[in-house]
This record gives C-alpha cells, structure tokens and sequence, in this order.
C-alpha cells in the first residue's frame, strides 16, 4: 500500500470524514476571483482578508517549500433541525458550529497527530519530510484547496458542498514537502438549484457564486465592529451568532455524514437559550459561559449587542425589560441596540 493510501486510511482512523490531496499550484483563479472581491469591498472590516491577500491566493507564496496539500473533512452534522429555533422567537438561535466546543482547538490537535504520523512514516521509508498544518486561522484558501482535492466544490453560497458530507464539515490543511499522489478536482453539482440564494434573509449573494460578506449574518453577527447597519437588523432575526441557512437548505445534505465527534453535539444551554437571560450576562459571565467555545473570542458586548437585536425582532413585551436595561449599558453600541428594540416592542 503506497504512503499516500495509508495516509487516508489513518486519517479516517484519526476521526476524519474525508481525505483528499492536491498540489500547492492548483488554484490558480485564486489571486484574480479574490482581487475582485476586495476591490468591491465585499470583504467588510475584515482587513486581514486583504492584509495578506498574495499567501491567501498562492498557497507557493505561503510556504515554497510545499509540494503536496493534504485537504481533510471533518462532520459537524446536526442531529436537530437548525431551522426550527427560527420559529421561536424570543429564543436565541446560535450557529450549529458554536453550539459546542471550539472546532479549532479539536481539529488541529486531529491535524497535528496525523501530521506527526506522516512524518514517521517518511522518516521510516528514508524520506525527510516537513510538515505545516492549518484550521481557517491563516492566510489560506482552504475552499478552492478543497475542490481542487476533490473533497467537494463551492456552491452557489460560496461553501464547499460535498456529495459524500453535504454541507456540514469543518476543512483543514496539512502541507507537506513530500510528493504525495494527488486526486481529482471535484466538479460543481448545483445544477439549477438556488435554495440556498433564496433563503438568505439579508440578500447577501449579489449572483450564485458571489458573497457580500458587509451583508451576510455571520459576518454582521461575529466579525462587524459597532452597529449593524439598520436596514439589515430586522433580517438578522432571533440569529445572535452566525447563520445556518443557506447551509440548512442544501439538498446535499441528505447524504450528509454523521458529525465525527461528540463535542460537536449541542449543548443543551446553547440549542435555544432565552434571551432575556443572554441580555443579562455581564463580562465575567459571558466568559464563563462560553469558555472553550468559539463565541468567546467576540467578547461580551458585541454579543450583546446582538442580543438586544434579537430582543428587538421578537415582538415581545416579556422582553421589554431586558432591553431597557441595555439601554444603560456602558458600551454605546450596545445601548443604540438596546433604544432600537424598545422602540420596536409592544408597551
């Protein structure tokens, strides 16, 4: 069995969904598709897209020494419906990857065990080898990576669909200075399908295949600093930390596999949480309440913040008090939050 066979083999035994191999040089519209993103200003506030923009688009950039990348799947499939919380209105919904602890921290340990592996089974062949691993904190373009592998292709929302893992996986990255066997690019499979341009609430795809992030709900939710512009507040909904949607409605997601690590399974205090309680957390109780999860790193007013959006899109008196009590809250963004609310809700 070649290096390269075993090496997907242990990837699975490690927890991975999927295991696939492409070359450093093989996304070469990158630097041109992620150019005309930046130059229309669909990237936001988030600078660090442009800051580093020449690593991001030619993985050769990043690291020259690569000859190989290894892209890995890893599930997070639900085992609720995510679109059912939207129902519930003086409820929080939080995005299914949040619900549990942080994906990061789990998929790079999975990474950083499997690389180390790889590296021994070089060294026991004679064969030097070096390794970098990757979790959506660097400068790589792990999508395009992905459908060069052949682990999915970009769908109409911008994400990596896969026929084998629909949309609810978690991609990472290990680059190698070993030739390794490469597979097969996948191809797109959308078809005439716009379920997932359709359901978006704040219009956040301009055509299929193009994202404006400056609307789109994680982005506002998770990376926008100060007020959500006020046209977009009432699509965000009860939605307080990023959105499911466009993923939720995918119909690949009937051949979807099972979520690869129990930690991914929602917490029972994060599957629909009351907002009035979120709206009175204060700094050391949001950290306590979300240590090792991925919404800590938004801080606590941001996320109230967007509490108070929610409270304002419920239509519910019940919550009138939890608002107004933002609306005395030292940060100012929070307070032009929680005065937009009270203005919305029933007396």
């Amino acid at each position: 069995m070649s290096l390269t066979a075993r090496l997907k083999a242990e990837a699975e035994a490690a927890g991975f969904t999927m295991c696939r191999i492409c070359g450093p040089g093989d996304i070469p519209k990158v630097p041109e598709r992620l150019g005309a993103f930046l130059e229309k200003g669909r990237h936001g506030q988030m600078g660090w897209l442009e800051d580093r923009a020449s690593w991001r688009g030619d993985p050769q950039v990043l690291w020259p020494e690569a000859r190989s990348i290894i892209m890995l799947g890893e599930s997070y499939t639900p085992d609720h419906d995510p679109m059912a919380i939207l129902g519930a209105p003086e409820r929080a919904a939080i995005s299914v990857y949040a619900q549990n602890r942080d994906y990061h921290d789990i998929v790079k340990k999975r990474l950083k065990r499997l690389g180390r592996w790889l590296i021994a089974e070089a060294e026991a062949a004679g064969e030097e080898a070096e390794i970098k691993v990757f979790v959506d904190t660097a400068p790589v373009a792990e999508k395009p990576l992905g459908e060069a592998a052949g682990l999915g292709w970009q769908g109409k929302h911008t994400n990596l669909v896969s026929r084998e893992m629909g949309s609810w996986f978690f991609l990472g990255s290990i680059f190698t200075t070993l030739d390794l066997e490469r597979d097969a690019p996948e191809t797109d499979h959308c078809g005439s399908c716009r379920r997932c341009l359709d359901i978006c609430p704040t219009d956040a795809f301009p055509a299929p295949y193009q994202l404006d992030a400056r609307r789109c709900i994680s982005y506002l939710t998770i990376e926008h600093r100060g007020p959500v512009p006020e046209e977009l507040r009432e699509g965000l909904g009860n939605r307080i930390y990023g959105c499911d949607d466009c993923l939720a409605v995918c119909p690949w997601n009937k051949f979807a596999a099972e979520a690869s690590d129990i930690r991914y399974a929602a917490r029972e205090d994060l599957l629909a949480p009351d907002l009035a309680e979120l709206a009175s957390l204060d700094d050391a109780g949001f950290r306590a309440r979300f240590s090792g999860s991925p919404i800590k790193r938004i801080g606590r007013d941001r996320f109230v913040r967007n509490v108070a959006y929610a409270i304002g899109n419920s239509g519910s008196a019940r919550l009138r008090p939890a608002a107004a009590a933002l609306a005395e809250d030292p940060d100012e963004t929070v307070r032009d939050a929680a005065l937009w609310a009270l203005a919305r809700l029933p007396a």
